[in-house]
């Protein structure tokens, strides 16, 4: 069986400098907000290019704690509207509503899975105050055009980077190019702890400021408590690791690149259609997604024939019970890439014959 993902072969190019990491920490006597925790910040925030970067509990906490300083600083109140692709992963949408703020949906671009830019003027209204976009399976939005309507309508840019470590657009990274951005590390993604772990970086002095706060039961200083707030810290040792792995993060993002490529390159089926970017270097490919009118029965062939594939995602965030005020909405863009869509393994550890193997494998779909 090819694994969609095999975390222990990725994790294991790392051990030797892992274990001494996390040593390092054993042996410190300081697990929570220490040198290691400030030494990731500060080259977490260089790779990006950003001035700060926070440390926080996973990616979900990132993106509530960015807008959740922004109603502090007084730049969103409750009630406001923020516009967010109608098919990301509901944790986008969730950080919206956690903060009693609005999200309103925009449909996708059926070519980039990201938010369509032409959609995205009819959707603002008077209580518009914020832009959250995703960079969908690791490829950057259309960031520029996106920044020239924030700035023509005076509204917030937040990124949700949490799939697109190290994009690259006209030699701007992800997490660079709104008011602020959430990461997440999450274990599978590019950049991956070894459990829940994310960060938020900005060039804002003051969003920082209040955000090192909010992260830390709304505290500036030990028992003094400025906001009521909660604890989302990223803990020292999954900051090291972070630090280790953060150094082979470019190499492994140019493997997955090669193979994106490759795919593109070799896979011929008119029953498929396959991913399309810009340039390489604004897409990451945290996931190599295709699409196919009948997902179950290629998802069941690629099975058959020994290849893992997972759906991401199944069912779009207004068709979930969670936000059943929305059931009834349409959005047939997003309900048609929630259905066709398809992720098959992509990875810095994948062996060459296996990639050949998959290839072949969709090249013969459907031919005999």
């Amino acid at each position: 069986m090819i694994n969609f993902l095999d975390l222990h072969k990725i994790n294991e190019q790392y051990r030797t400098e892992i274990d001494a990491a996390i040593k390092e920490v054993l042996d410190s006597g300081w697990y929570i907000m220490g040198s290691k925790l400030k030494a990731f910040e500060q080259n977490f925030a260089a790779y990006c290019g950003t001035k700060y970067c926070i440390g926080v509990g996973n990616g979900l906490d990132a993106l509530i704690l960015i807008l959740r300083a922004y109603k502090e600083l007084g730049k969103l109140n409750d009630g406001d509207e923020v516009l967010v692709p109608a098919n990301t992963y509901i944790a986008s949408i969730l950080a919206i509503s956690q903060n009693n703020l609005v999200p309103v949906l925009v449909e996708p671009n059926i070519i980039s899975y990201n938010i369509d830019v032409s959609e995205i003027e009819a959707k603002i209204s008077s209580k518009t105050k914020a832009i959250l976009p995703v960079h969908l399976y690791g490829q950057l939005c259309e960031m520029d055009k996106i920044n020239a309507i924030a700035k023509k309508h005076n509204l917030l840019v937040i990124e949700d980077s949490a799939q697109a470590h190290g994009a690259i657009l006209n030699g701007k990274k992800a997490g660079n190019w709104g008011d602020a951005s959430g990461f997440s590390f999450y274990p599978g993604k590019n950049l991956g702890a070894l459990g829940d772990a994310g960060a938020i970086t900005t060039n804002d002095d003051k969003l920082a400021e209040c955000i090192f706060a909010l992260r830390n039961y709304g505290s500036q200083e030990k028992y003094v408590n400025r906001y009521k707030s909660i604890n989302s810290r990223l803990d020292e040792i999954q900051a090291a690791i972070l630090d280790v792995k953060l150094k082979g993060l470019t190499a492994e993002i140019a493997e997955r690149q090669k193979i994106a490529q490759y795919y593109n390159d070799n896979i011929n089926n008119d029953k498929l259609i396959l991913p399309k970017w810009e340039t390489i270097e604004n897409h990451v490919f945290h996931l190599y997604v295709i699409r196919t009118e009948n997902r179950k029965k290629l998802q069941q062939y690629l099975l058959e024939n020994g290849v893992q594939t997972v759906i991401h995602y199944p069912i779009p965030p207004h068709k979930q019970e969670a936000y059943k005020e929305w059931n009834a909405l349409s959005f047939p863009v997003t309900e048609q890439i929630h259905d066709e869509v398809l992720s098959i393994p992509i990875s810095p550890v994948m062996e060459e014959e296996d990639v050949n193997f998959i290839v072949k494998c969709l090249n013969s779909y459907g031919k005999y």
